[in-house]
């Protein structure tokens, strides 16, 4: 039997591994929530599957996507990062990823975590989309807008409507994975 998959992810292996093992699986964990938000956020303007390719790169360059870690990052950190043939070399990019590690325990500090915070919006629970083709789904919600704004105001850089419905659809926030994928019907089996 052939396996139905969302269309974006073709045949790439490393697009097929991250469709049916990631993608839309609900992550209630801070570490994994701040590394997809880095992501993410050096995605803008780039395809996921360029930042797929070198997502081992940024976690060695990060140390390991540790955000106490990269809210310390001094200019000669900063310099270095620029110099790593291995990342996305975006000076803005680079910049953002420190203050948003920094605005980041911020909102720990003040949800108890950034999953309280980030989960709030959708009250603890996936939004169960049912999307029959992938043309159906859009790159930004009313919702999406209402989450970018706030991050905004908390002084995260980087996270337009769109870096945040495509974060909100890494992190299971959503299930955009269309109904004649096979991945639909397993994420909306997941119990809360």
């Amino acid at each position: 039997m052939i396996t139905q998959r969302c269309d974006w992810c073709g045949n790439d292996p490393l697009y097929v591994e991250y469709h049916d093992n990631e993608w839309g699986v609900p992550v209630f964990d801070d570490a994994k929530l701040f590394e997809f938000l880095i992501l993410e956020t050096f995605q803008a303007g780039l395809s996921w599957i360029t930042v797929l390719r070198k997502r081992e790169n940024f976690r060695a360059a990060l140390d390991g996507f540790n955000y106490k870690k990269i809210a310390t990052y001094n200019e000669a950190k900063f310099n270095e990062l620029l110099q790593n043939k291995g990342i996305i070399r975006n000076k803005l990019k680079i910049k953002a990823t420190i203050s948003n590690a920094v605005a980041f325990m911020e909102i720990q500090k003040e949800f108890g975590s950034f999953s309280n915070y980030i989960w709030k919006f959708t009250n603890g629970k996936p939004i169960g989309n049912e999307y029959k083709s992938m043309n159906k789904v859009p790159a930004t919600t009313a919702l999406s807008d209402i989450i970018s704004k706030d991050l905004k105001k908390r002084g995260f850089k980087f996270v337009g409507s769109t870096v945040m419905y495509a974060h909100m659809q890494a992190t299971g926030m959503v299930n955009d994975h269309v109904t004649t994928c096979f991945r639909h019907q397993e994420i909306k089996d997941i119990k809360f």
